[in-house]
């Protein structure tokens, strides 16, 4: 039979501990309330706060400089592939605004056809005064549409892959994940350049007379849509085009 006494007794000490506890840290924190009020403390906080300043800043960094460098790699490669990217969200260069984008495809060609990776960066932060340039963003394709077609390619299907002697052509692209090869015999080790364009990307780019292309839907789910326009009649008979120029497509 359990002794009320000892009972009585056991609690009675952990209350005894419990409180001696709570009491132990009220000081403390007194304490330190106390310290952080007098002027002797302010150094203290400020070097706190300049070292939480200093890991932020850093932390930041290293994210912009990984994001700066990611997108480098991006604009270089659509360089080598004659393609230029938009956002196809509000605001953007195509997206005036909010009913989506719209936009002249071969003037929009042609207009990129001189400007400049640097003038692009500026176009798309603001109306800036341009500065010093670069290099040519896409190489010429239609200077106008005697033809042009407007395609659908679902997932994991394929056009293209050809090459025109007779024609300069420009496509748009837009609606999914999709891959876009362009013949480039600068490139040693390949000979072609080739960029994914995303879901919510229009893409324009320029494929000139005799510069092999071709577009491949890689999205799971999501069907691409492009517009191809060409400065003059393609004759299927003849022998001013190559087909099935890429055996890995």
């Amino acid at each position: 039979m359990a002794n009320p006494r000892r009972n009585s007794l056991s609690s009675n000490t952990q209350n005894s501990d419990s409180n001696s506890f709570n009491v132990h840290n009220l000081s403390r924190l007194s304490f330190l309330i106390t310290f952080l009020k007098r002027p002797q403390a302010f150094p203290l906080l400020l070097s706190i706060f300049v070292f939480i300043t200093w890991i932020s800043l850093r932390l930041q960094h290293s994210d912009f400089s990984k994001s700066q460098k990611n997108w480098s790699s991006i604009e270089d490669d659509d360089v080598k592939a004659n393609l230029v990217r938009f956002n196809s969200h509000f605001p953007s260069p195509i997206s005036k605004d909010k009913r989506g984008w719209l936009f002249n495809p071969v003037s929009l060609a042609l207009e990129l056809c001189s400007w400049t990776w640097f003038e692009l960066d500026l176009h798309r932060k603001s109306n800036a005064a341009l500065g010093n340039l670069v290099y040519p963003v896409l190489g010429c394709g239609a200077v106008n549409c005697v033809s042009q077609h407007l395609g659908e390619i679902r997932p994991g299907a394929m056009r293209g892959n050809h090459r025109h002697y007779s024609v300069n052509e420009t496509f748009i692209i837009w609606g999914a994940k999709t891959k876009f090869r362009l013949e480039n015999n600068q490139i040693d080790d390949k000979g072609y350049a080739e960029v994914i364009v995303g879901a919510a990307e229009v893409a324009v780019a320029a494929s000139p007379s005799g510069t092999a292309h071709a577009l491949v839907n890689v999205d799971p789910v999501l069907s691409t849509f492009f517009i191809g326009c060409q400065d003059g009649v393609i004759n299927n008979n003849n022998s001013t085009s190559d087909y099935n120029v890429w055996k890995d497509l």
